[in-house]
């Protein structure tokens, strides 16, 4: 996938692929909703053969989806991201202690007469974005390196955290509260299993492919001739991934819309706040456009294929709590999209100077 949507002067330069970015998502989204509803027997058959609980083919997408751009990483550059102290600590904050509890607000203050979709909501709050906000970085112009660094920080934090905060936000918190306790059914192994299978497939890839690449050619022919042919397949999963999840889902969205539109207005403030909190956060510690956007990035997504399997396994596939899980993806999607572009609007009122300081070392 090219990273290269940057200003209006260069769209015009740019491949129909990338120029028509929302509407090949939304030609994607379409395609799996009608799919989903129109071809009998489509649902089970994608769902037939599963990979830690996530349809074979939607995992085929995520790793094809992933691997062009940490293929893209520089991880020779990676101790730059680590030392990054003010980076680090707001990635911490924004994802395992704002994250969180905003959702839980948000589910309680929107949907207080919904219990099941409450749930999905919080369940979706506590699992941080692993894979599609690499693409969103991406896309953004954000910087590489720090998207894999805070994903992979992501990683640890929900293996050791995830079950932890699951027990914590709907069933401790609740109870001091006075209000109305839940539970969840999950095991820090599931959660590793996920991680390692989501990340670390398509990483090792694309870590072996960057220093094999690099040792037989050089870095000059890796960047300037290998990369170009194998980005694009970034975007061809993202497309693939989403006509089939829509499509494993589409009767359950288009059968209940006044439910859908219910669970996506605590979702559409959700996105909103994490993802200006975090471009705040950026620009007032002076963090520079490629690492507050990488910030804001990471703090905005969700690994909606992690809040989905857990949320199958404990509750059922045709719970609310389910539903919840998927509507995410299909208001996710288009929003972080638009956010790409006012990113890329927002780029202007960085220095250069400011950036190229941030980092440690020009890009």
């Amino acid at each position: 996938m090219s990273a290269t949507v940057e200003h209006p002067a260069v769209v015009g330069k740019l491949s129909t692929l990338d120029r028509l970015l929302p509407v090949w998502i939304g030609a994607a989204m379409a395609v799996g909703l009608v799919l989903g509803r129109v071809v009998p027997g489509l649902g089970d058959a994608l769902s037939a053969v599963e990979i830690d609980g996530i349809s074979l083919p939607i995992a085929l997408g995520l790793l094809i989806m992933m691997y062009p751009v940490l293929a893209k990483v520089r991880y020779d550059s990676l101790d730059a991201v680590t030392g990054d102290r003010r980076l680090m600590a707001g990635s911490l904050v924004l994802n395992w202690v704002i994250g969180p509890a905003l959702m839980f607000a948000l589910a309680w203050l929107l949907l207080p007469d919904l219990p099941e979709y409450r749930t999905g909501l919080i369940i979706v709050g506590l699992a941080r974005c692993i894979a599609m906000v690499i693409i969103w970085n991406d896309l953004a112009c954000g910087d590489r390196e720090a998207a894999a660094v805070l994903v992979a920080l992501n990683s640890i934090f929900q293996v050791v955290m995830f079950a932890v905060l699951g027990w914590f936000y709907l069933s401790v918190l609740p109870g001091w509260l006075g209000l109305e306790q839940t539970s969840i059914h999950t095991s820090p192994w599931q959660i590793a299993k996920s991680v390692l299978i989501f990340l670390g497939i398509p990483l090792v890839a694309g870590f072996l492919t960057r220093r094999l690449g690099e040792k037989a050619r050089g870095r000059d022919w890796y960047e300037s001739r290998l990369l170009p042919r194998v980005g694009p397949w970034a975007l061809y999963g993202l497309l693939f991934t989403i006509v089939i999840l829509f499509a494993l889902q589409g009767h359950q969205i288009t059968s209940r819309p006044w439910d859908v539109v219910r669970i996506a207005v605590p979702l559409l403030a959700y996105f909103a706040i994490m993802w200006g909190g975090g471009y705040l956060y950026g620009r007032l510690v002076g963090l520079g456009y490629e690492r507050t956007t990488t910030l804001a990035f990471t703090a905005a997504g969700n690994n909606f294929e992690l809040a989905i399997a857990v949320a199958i396994a404990t509750y059922g596939a045709t719970s609310g709590q389910a539903l919840a899980g998927v509507v995410g993806p299909l208001i996710e999607v288009p929003v972080l999209v638009g956010l790409v572009y006012v990113s890329l609007a927002l780029r202007k009122r960085f220095t250069p100077i400011d950036t190229a300081a941030s980092a440690g070392v020009g890009r």
